[in-house]
């Protein structure tokens, strides 16, 4: 018996890193997982990492999982994902907007074709899930999202550092800090409903597949963060009370120092 025991809950982005990493840790805490990325045996990307891996980790925990070949850029994909929860596993109770695509070019030059892309992964995608799980989880009076964000969505200072003033995150900050006002907005509009909304940061930089491919750390660095960090967090703030802890933009590390005392309910 687990804390999620009993819950359904879908992971986008799940075919690697962090993705996969929670969706690993909520069957381990009971919950039945429904997986969806892009990334597939039959389909696989550049970077490693597929659905299938993390169906087979999730099943080596002693979990259940549904594997769900998507592209959150269509919405048609995205209802396909719930019809596909709704049958093999019932109305979903747990949403992590997990799913992300990044160009790490300045500003002045992103093409607005990669950034339309940036926010329809990262921001329109999260927005329709949510409103398509919603009517559910207020039915049921219960329900937990959880946006996955970043650090970069904080405002450079003036005059900027030598980092800031390259401008290579300007475009994926942006997105993210859509994605952090849809989470308190959500969470303002459901808090009667007993649904909790968080975003949830890595505390420092995690050597997923994807920074690594980007030159941003190595895959070796020993200062980064373990995925499985991000995925303890998730499952204390996917099954905490919002009357403890909702609307909130929170760190994983400063999750888990708050455990105790803070996430109750």
């Amino acid at each position: 018996m687990g804390i999620l025991d009993g819950k359904v809950a879908l992971v986008t982005g799940a075919s690697r890193g962090i993705g996969a990493a929670i969706a690993e840790r909520f069957a381990q805490e009971g919950a039945s997982v429904i997986a969806t990325a892009r990334s597939s045996a039959e389909q696989p990307g550049k970077l490693a990492g597929t659905l299938e891996e993390t169906a087979a980790a999730v099943h080596a925990a002693g979990g259940e999982c549904c594997t769900v070949v998507a592209d959150l850029t269509k919405p048609e994909d995205r209802e396909r994902i719930l019809r596909e929860s709704s049958r093999r596993f019932g109305q979903v109770d747990i949403l992590v907007n997990n799913a992300a695509v990044t160009f790490f070019q300045p500003g002045a030059e992103l093409a607005l074709r990669r950034l339309q892309l940036m926010f329809d992964i990262q921001v329109q995608a999260p927005i329709h899930l949510s409103q398509l799980v919603l009517p559910g989880m207020r039915d049921r009076g219960e329900g937990w999202i959880l946006n996955i964000t970043s650090g970069e969505s904080r405002h450079p200072g003036i005059p900027p550092s030598r980092f800031d003033a390259k401008g290579t995150t300007t475009g994926y900050g942006m997105v993210k800090s859509a994605l952090e006002r849809l989470t308190t907005g959500f969470a303002a509009e459901n808090f009667a409903h007993g649904i909790a909304v968080n975003a949830l940061r890595p505390s420092r930089l995690v050597a997923t597949p994807g920074p690594v491919f980007h030159g941003v750390l190595r895959a070796d660095d020993p200062d980064a963060e373990s995925p499985d960090v991000m995925a303890g967090a998730a499952v204390i703030l996917c099954s905490s009370s919002p009357q403890w802890v909702s609307g909130e933009i929170l760190e994983s590390e400063q999750v888990l120092e708050r455990r105790g005392s803070e996430f109750q309910g």
